[in-house]
């Protein structure tokens, strides 16, 4: 290593270390050192450089940018984010800019981006990843989750495959479940396909038996799981742990289930070990809340605008249609 390389890390670490002072998280500041490293490593920061990128990407660059933080963002419109002026940073060679996206209800949230010499790849500080312009959606590896054997809605061939991990305790969930039915049976019909997913939470006391019994209820008549859903989260605000029992015994009497077979699978091994396997499927790929969507392996956490889903669906049946 040359004495110019040693002096620019060294340069590189007094500047970490003062923006970990400033509050900025030292996974930010690792994720940064190693972008900058990057950049370095490869080419002299020039001046000249640094100034046609800027001049790039104040034009027609912008577009492609903003094209890129909807999608990695999840935003719907390219009209509600909104780029602030490239700025210089104590780093040669990297400069930010600041992003602002605007939602539904006018609220405004602001991230840093920072960018090496050539613009293309940099650092979102909302997320602590790097941020490459030509690859903006962030895919999950999907092979570690198991897909087969679950409760399905949707042609098995559709182009679109949304991967729901839900809990029925969950408020947001209930909120989710006739919008994301809608999306596939109505909005969507025949282009989308809903794989569900529990992942009943430690703060929730009865979610996991009922994770465990509307699975009972799947593995009897897989038609009916979707109804027994339904009711879980209609009586959502009334269920305990203590007449949990009551209500699935009044579902499976109510949707012409064998009511002795259930509470049989609900006493055994199968339909646990089935809710234990998406718990492990859901830490495997990092997905710890309720409810969380994978569309097509793009993460879409929480409870989205129905936009939102509009937005990510329809580039995927855009992306599907330009590869045939």
């Amino acid at each position: 290593m040359g004495p110019k390389n040693s002096i620019t890390k060294n340069l590189i670490a007094k500047h970490l270390i003062a923006t970990a002072r400033r509050g900025v998280p030292l996974l930010i500041a690792g994720a940064f050192a190693g972008m900058i490293a990057f950049a370095t490593a490869t080419a002299p920061a020039r001046a000249a450089d640094a100034a046609a990128s800027t001049a790039k990407s104040a034009d027609t660059g912008d577009v492609a940018l903003k094209s890129a933080l909807q999608k990695r963002l999840l935003v719907a419109s390219p009209n509600d984010i909104q780029l602030g002026p490239p700025a210089t940073t104590p780093v040669p060679g990297v400069t930010s800019r600041t992003v602002t996206v605007t939602n539904a209800e006018g609220q405004k949230l602001q991230v840093e981006l920072f960018f090496g010499a050539h613009g293309d790849k940099g650092i979102l500080t909302q997320r602590f990843e790097y941020f490459d312009i030509a690859n903006p959606w962030q895919r999950i590896n999907l092979k570690p989750v198991h897909l087969t054997d679950r409760a399905t809605l949707g042609p098995a061939d559709a182009p679109v495959m949304i991967i729901e991990f839900a809990d029925f305790q969950c408020p947001y969930c209930r909120r989710a479940f006739d919008e994301i039915e809608t999306l596939v049976n109505t909005t969507y019909k025949g282009r989308v396909k809903l794989v569900w997913k529990n992942l009943p939470l430690n703060i929730h006391p009865w979610a996991e038996q009922a994770a465990i019994a509307a699975e009972c209820a799947r593995q009897q008549n897989p038609q009916q799981f979707w109804e027994f859903a339904r009711a879980l989260y209609r009586d959502q605000d009334e269920m305990t742990p203590e007449n949990l029992r009551e209500h699935i015994d009044s579902y499976s009497s109510a949707l012409g289930l064998d009511g002795k077979a259930l509470n049989a699978c609900v006493l055994g091994k199968t339909a646990e070990a089935q809710v234990e396997e998406d718990k492990k499927d859901a830490q495997a790929i990092q997905v710890s809340s309720t409810p969380s969507f994978i569309v097509n392996g793009i993460p879409v956490v929480g409870l989205p605008s129905s936009s939102v889903f509009d937005f990510v669906i329809n580039q995927q049946l855009q992306e599907r249609h330009a590869k045939r």
